[in-house]
């Protein structure tokens, strides 16, 4: 009796332990095997062992059974609110297909389109001079430079050209290479901009259900980037148009210098005898 107590005991013990229902019944199949072998009954204990384990099997096959059938219909249930309501699929492929058709419409064209040959230069330098300023890199700005008064022109001597006019020269060819360093550097964000949006477009075609949200954040920081370069842009354009205007101003005011000067030489000759 004592030795059926223990059993007993260890058996709601671990019972109050097992969360899962296999446990459950590799238990239970344990504490019959146990009690079998701990109270054999005294003339047909072969039998009594079978009959113990033909009743978990009843057990099994009867109400383990219809709670796993119970639980598959849940499951099944759900992932079919999922497939259908929720995210279906039938829509998702829809949405897919399209994204591929617009794809395999439009990238080609536009890559064509952004990629066309729009080089006009003939003569060697400036034709080496317009390579360089459409090669969409950063790395060259020494060649750009060089390459630039080389088609332009260097800056005149002292003894060339008036302090006013080096310094109209020297101001117009600064901002003409930053204009044009930040049209390379431009150039070369664009690429890495489209390189981002067919990305996008490749991981829109396969993105699962529910991912929308992440694709969404990453096109909207590919767009600000795009942005901030078109900013950048127009302000480089900004700078450009100011000092045109500001080189107007100083032509107009050396021509009042020059003409003040030319009034006192005319002076000056006239009051000689």
């Amino acid at each position: 009796m004592s030795r059926i107590l223990v059993v007993v005991i260890i058996i709601g013990l671990t019972f109050r332990w097992v969360s899962s229902w296999r446990r459950i019944v590799g238990l239970t199949l344990i504490a019959t095997l146990t009690l079998s072998m701990v109270l054999p009954p005294p003339a047909y204990a072969q039998f009594g062992l079978l009959g113990g384990i033909e009743n978990i099997l009843n057990i099994i096959n009867g109400a383990i059974r219809s709670a796993l059938n119970t639980i598959r219909a849940v499951s099944g249930a759900i992932d079919a609110l999922h497939q259908q309501i929720v995210w279906p699929v039938q829509l998702i492929n829809q949405a897919r297909s399209a994204i591929a058709s617009l794809i395999a419409q439009s990238r080609g064209l536009l890559e064509s389109i952004y990629a066309a040959p729009v080089t006009s230069a003939t003569l060697p330098v400036p034709a080496r001079l317009e390579e360089i300023v459409r090669n969409r890199q950063t790395g060259d700005f020494p060649n750009l430079t060089q390459s630039y008064y080389r088609a332009f022109g260097a800056l005149p001597a002292a003894d060339e050209a008036d302090p006013m006019a080096r310094n109209m020269i020297d101001i117009d060819d600064g901002l003409a290479l930053s204009t044009l360093k930040t049209l390379k550097a431009a150039d070369q964000a664009g690429d890495l901009i489209l390189e981002s949006g067919d990305q996008i477009e490749d991981e829109a075609r396969a993105a699962a259900p529910g991912s929308a949200p992440f694709l969404t954040a990453a096109a909207m920081a590919a767009n600000i980037q795009s942005q901030g370069m078109m900013q950048k842009m127009l302000a480089a354009m900004l700078r450009q148009e100011a000092a045109r205007i500001a080189h107007e101003n100083a032509v107009r005011k050396r021509h009042g210098i020059l003409t003040v000067k030319v009034r006192q030489s005319i002076s000056d000759v006239l009051r000689r005898p």
